[in-house]
């Protein structure tokens, strides 16, 4: 699977237990030890009161539901978006999220060619990253990538350089999203799912150099792959994605996503 996502660079850069007890009962020509037999006992002597039970006799307990204090939370359900539109898919105080899906902006046919001589042509390479917590431990980032632009670009603490040499067939692509979407781009991030087990971590395209609400469109070539979104969760959640809303769009051969509005601000992907 490959995917291009292109860029507008700035300068800015009880378990309960019950247990019973059986009493088995004495044969009758057997008595208690010193006992009178009690045909035997004097006719003014009342019998002495029986009793069963092993202790004082409980009134029994009744039992009232009161309701949770706290209100049951559900996990809300993924929502999933598969057709061509424009999605308004959050408002918050960082302003409107958007999505807009275009399947088949490239026939199979170019998407084929485009893919063979990309996969063939690009000049990949696989990144070292550094993890954000701790001393900052390095690993090698779990895909191949390539940049284009004027401008370094830098995410999971390291830097890729700037690169003007931009393949052809690239400035075609661009030239055709700019197109479809409105959108000047100067920037590209290529990136290369070699197999089922290339992936990346939840992450938003919100670097300073990206500059403001930036819109991000990305093409993707090669097998379908599933592009989810979660919403970041409130300031009292303390970091809890449990109850978030998430969103998963199939991205199939061919298909053009553009990334708009706070979707970078709101969102991670």
């Amino acid at each position: 699977m490959f995917a291009e996502k292109y860029y507008v660079m700035s300068d800015k850069r009880q378990r309960a237990r019950v247990q019973g007890s059986w009493a088995k009962q004495l044969p009758k020509h057997l008595g208690p030890r010193g006992a009178v037999p009690t045909n035997q006992q004097p006719k003014n002597v009342n019998p002495a009161p029986v009793s069963w039970g092993c202790g004082p006799q409980k009134t029994p307990q009744t039992f009232e539901f009161q309701q949770p204090v706290k209100p049951v939370r559900e996990v809300p359900p993924e929502r999933v978006i598969e057709h061509a539109g424009d999605y308004e898919i959050s408002y918050g105080p960082s302003g409107v999220s958007r999505l807009r899906l275009l399947p088949g902006f490239l026939s199979p046919e170019e998407a084929d060619w485009m893919f063979s001589k990309l996969l063939a042509e690009l000049p990949w390479s696989q990144k070292t990253n550094y993890r954000q917590d701790g001393p900052g431990e390095a690993y090698e980032e779990p895909r191949l990538t390539c940049w284009y632009g004027e401008l370094p670009y830098t995410y999971a603490r390291s830097t890729m350089a700037a690169n003007t040499q931009w393949h052809p067939l690239l400035l075609t692509l661009r030239k055709a999203v700019e197109q479809a979407s409105g959108r000047s781009f100067n920037s590209l991030l290529c990136n290369l799912y070699r197999d089922g087990k290339d992936s990346i971590g939840w992450h938003s395209d919100d670097e300073a150099s990206l500059g403001a609400k930036p819109t991000i469109a990305s093409i993707s070539l090669g097998d379908t792959r599933v592009f989810s979104l979660r919403k970041q969760p409130p300031q009292e959640e303390n970091g809890d994605y449990t109850y978030v809303e998430r969103i998963r769009v199939p991205l199939s051969h061919g298909t053009l996503l553009l990334m708009e509005g706070a979707t970078q601000d709101d969102w991670q992907v």
